[in-house]
């Protein structure tokens, strides 16, 4: 029994102002995820503030919608078997500096806000993630 599932994957502003998207894209293809859709998108804060929602009672929403419209993302999708928990273990933690040696936060993260990619935490939030980048 298969167990595919598909995951949002963002690489954000700052992993894009320094062309890191490409070696980041070989990355996950290298762990195995097949990349289904992509696209090179800028988002305004308004359309920050609904993706982040999920977050608006906590401090650092407000910099988190201001850093994701700040400028150009790749937003993909991304599939294979266990996709969730195998990007956020290839994601590492949030602040790079606790990221393990290897994970994608560690190698590019700049700081626990600018950690250069983003991945869903469930397979319930990564339907609706997808479902608001790519809307058949």
């Amino acid at each position: 029994m298969s167990n595919l599932e598909r995951t949002l994957s963002i690489i954000k502003p700052d992993a894009v102002s320094r062309s890191l998207d490409n070696e980041i894209k070989e990355i996950f293809k290298s762990r195995g995820f097949l990349i289904i859709k992509e696209k090179k998108i800028q988002i305004e804060k308004p359309e920050a503030e609904k993706f982040y929602k999920v977050h608006e009672t906590k401090p650092f929403y407000d910099d988190l919608c201001t850093y994701l419209s700040s400028g150009p993302i790749v937003v993909m999708v991304l599939e294979k078997e266990n996709a969730v928990l195998d990007n956020r273990e290839l994601m590492g933690a949030t602040n790079p500096k606790d990221a393990a040696a290897g994970t994608i936060r560690k190698k590019y993260g700049i700081s626990i806000d600018k950690n250069s990619v983003h991945g869903s935490d469930s397979i319930e939030n990564a339907k609706i993630e997808i479902d608001f980048f790519f809307k058949d």
